[in-house]
């Protein structure tokens, strides 16, 4: 029973971490979009992928969504 209790309250604590990093990823995106010296097309790709992780985010889905938003972050910081 104990093992069960753990397992339960670790899965509901990793989704509240998960769910806390998704605003935190968001506004990484904003700021380093604002001040980014990329092209137009690439701008509109990351972007893109900002909305959808923000979209995930809304609906629940925050792994997918940290994901997401973990790749836009990729995308800005290798076009520095």
């Amino acid at each position: 029973m104990k093992l069960i209790a753990t397992l339960m309250f670790t899965a509901l604590f990793s989704a509240a971490a998960m769910a806390g990093q998704c605003p935190s990823l968001i506004g990484q995106i904003d700021q380093k979009l604002a001040s980014a010296q990329i092209g137009e097309e690439r701008k509109m790709e990351v972007q893109a992928l900002r909305d959808q992780g923000q979209a995930l985010h809304d609906q629940g889905k925050h792994a997918e969504s940290v994901k997401v938003l973990r790749e836009a972050l990729g995308m800005l910081d290798s076009a520095s």
